[in-house]
């Protein structure tokens, strides 16, 4: 849960066009994993990544007592079965190797997040860890609290679209903001929330996006339940040809 936060780490330059590299990774936890917890992680990742392409989420869990392991797969509601299972193989393989013997430990793609741990977390609203990545750019206009209040109102369209049950967590609308500069945006819940923590959570990263977001071109939160994310160029399936400057972006991690 979200209970206040330290601003951990700032200025880390990152073009906008991720590719296969992860856009965020988290090695949490102060124990080992013991040898039968190792090999229960290894058993839930190979589920998720079997399990995961079918429905674009899933959940598994291996062993019994303090010796169980835990694991979530999410992947964005846009993207194909192909690149769901792409991303979802990649995440299981890195992680591991990325946050090694770690009892919890998370990674998030464009395309896809994985997360696994000791201690049951699904079902549970975790807004505890955030990353926020903004473009350096400022919006090119005469007005930009014009285009924060634009941006605000197409993030709460597509978050009130996510808690339609059809949608499975997922929402994403474009907006014209001038005659030369369309906004693009997209949220997304996890698919083991309920309707009222999806809203909970999704609220909770639209409503950080004046603090490090004002005027900016772009922006994405990522949190271990749900992400937002807008820009002005189309970077959610079906694409549309790029119109935008995609720039540069600056990462900020935050922690309890």
């Amino acid at each position: 849960m979200m209970l206040g936060y330290h601003l951990l780490l700032l200025v880390i330059l990152l073009p906008s066009t991720y590719g296969a590299d992860s856009i965020g990774e988290f090695c949490n936890g102060d124990k080992n994993l013991t040898t039968a917890q190792s090999s229960n992680v290894a058993r839930t990742l190979e589920e998720l990544v079997a399990r995961t392409p079918g429905t674009g989420f899933a959940t598994s869990s291996f062993g019994s007592g303090d010796q169980k392991a835990y694991g979530l797969a999410q992947c964005r509601g846009d993207v194909s079965t192909e690149d769901c299972s792409s991303c979802i193989a990649d995440a299981a393989k890195r992680l591991p190797k990325d946050c090694p013997n770690r009892n919890d430990a998370r990674i998030w793609f464009d395309y896809c997040f994985l997360r696994y741990g000791t201690e049951n977390f699904i079902g549970q609203l975790d807004t505890g860890y955030g990353i926020f990545y903004y473009n350096v750019n400022d919006i090119n206009t005469t007005n930009p609290d014009s285009f924060d209040t634009q941006t605000g109102d197409l993030m709460n369209h597509v978050r009130r679209q996510a808690l339609i049950p059809k949608n499975r967590g997922l929402g994403k609308e474009q907006t014209q903001f001038s005659s030369s500069v369309t906004i693009y945006g997209l949220v997304q819940c996890n698919g083991d929330l309920s309707q009222s923590l999806c809203d909970q959570c999704l609220a909770i990263a639209i409503g950080k996006l004046p603090d490090f977001c004002q005027h900016k071109v772009g922006c994405q939160a990522i949190y271990s339940s749900c992400k937002i994310r807008y820009e002005i160029y189309p970077f959610f399936f079906p694409l549309e040809p790029v119109g935008g400057s995609r720039g540069f972006n600056r990462k900020v991690i935050l922690h309890p």
